[in-house]
């Protein structure tokens, strides 16, 4: 077979034949590392999520067809050091996903606008009375931020809170102008209370439900 030494069989050893964690995890890469170029059937969409599977089944059986290998341990060797960079890579982009997702809150938490919004609803004597003092954000919030260089902004907050007497969701939405921003909207919904604490509506929007939830965006 062409690309295979003379003391190469056609057909990979029992022995070698096994998952292909490399092939699973740098699919397209892999195949062309290993002149497998069937591997780039993981470029296309849809396609890829089968291709990959694939590619881990007989990933290693193609690589031993299509390259020459000096010997059963070279290949052997080959193929687990392009598991392990697979790995890196896929620890790595998922730890970096992670991190990004991770650190929407910080940034959210970390403007002014979420301030202005936590200090309102912690100084309303309603909120107190429903919540407690000690009125307390939870780590996930939800919402969106948007700050332009001209000074204008728009900032809107999904904040689940939680205090001695009970808990809730904070609606708020700011709008930023000459550096400046003013609350537009300010709602609290307290958990087995029907009448949401309305504390800001300027614009006379409808109030949001239970349950509703923005998409953190930055």
């Amino acid at each position: 077979m062409a690309g295979q030494p003379l003391n190469q069989p056609a057909e990979i050893p029992a022995e070698l034949d096994r998952w292909n964690w490399g092939a699973f995890f740098l699919n397209w890469i892999w195949g062309i590392g290993n002149s497998t170029f069937i591997a780039l059937l993981a470029l296309i969409p849809v396609v890829n999520i089968i291709m990959i599977i694939v590619l881990g089944a007989r990933g290693s059986r193609w690589a031993w067809r299509n390259r020459a290998w000096r010997d059963a341990e070279q290949f052997r060797k080959t193929q687990r050091n392009w598991a392990i960079a697979g790995l890196v890579v896929w620890v790595v982009g998922i730890g970096g996903c992670a991190a990004t997702v991770g650190s929407v809150p910080y940034i959210l938490k970390g403007s002014d606008a979420y301030h202005m919004t936590m200090d309102a609803i912690r100084a309303d004597t309603r909120v107190k009375a429903a919540i407690g003092e000690d009125v307390t954000d939870n780590f996930w919030v939800g919402g969106n931020l948007d700050v332009n260089a001209n000074g204008a902004g728009d900032a809107q907050f999904s904040i689940p809170v939680h205090g001695a007497k009970g808990k809730g969701t904070v609606f708020s939405h700011l709008v930023r102008n000459a550096g400046t921003w003013s609350m537009r909207l300010l709602v609290v919904r307290v958990d087995g209370v029907d009448a949401p604490i309305v504390l800001t509506n300027e614009d006379h929007v409808p109030i949001p439900k239970r349950g509703d939830r923005n998409i953190a965006s930055i």
